[in-house]
């Protein structure tokens, strides 16, 4: 399970290391692609595999199963920790997601997610997420 936030930054070349505590859960190599709300979702292989095998369960007749695959798995890619416990983000993940110099990296229970560190400080700001309105969403579907 992946939680908490760290604040690093990116280098010219787009190696960025990722925090120790979600190293061992993600393993050496794992699948780094395009999220949603304009950052990157990175999934250790297996956690990848049960992803894949729920998207495959979809009806691929449905217009709009096919067009979240394509986006999902078109921008995937395998990723590899160097001996710094650095990855490069390929330069289409890195402009899809508006990466720049600083960078936050968050845990989200089964994924780590990549963010511009404007783009997530906005999206946490007050004016987005409030605490109040998800938890009266979240007693909607019952938690």
């Amino acid at each position: 399970m992946f939680y908490g936030e760290y604040l690093h930054s990116i280098d010219p070349k787009g190696r960025v290391i990722v925090p120790s505590k979600f190293r061992d859960g993600l393993g050496e190599k794992f699948i780094l692609t395009k999220g949603l709300d304009n950052c990157l979702f990175a999934y250790s292989s297996e956690e990848w595999s049960n992803l894949e095998a729920k998207l495959k369960s979809l009806p691929f007749t449905d217009k709009d199963v096919r067009a979240f695959v394509r986006f999902f798995f078109a921008g995937a890619t395998e990723c590899e920790l160097d001996k710094q416990g650095r990855i490069l983000i390929p330069q289409n993940l890195r402009e899809y997601a508006g990466l720049d110099k600083e960078i936050y990296t968050i845990g989200v229970s089964t994924r780590v997610e990549i963010w511009d560190k404007t783009r997530w400080e906005a999206y946490t700001g007050d004016d987005n997420v409030s605490a109040d309105k998800i938890a009266e969403k979240m007693a909607m579907l019952g938690i």
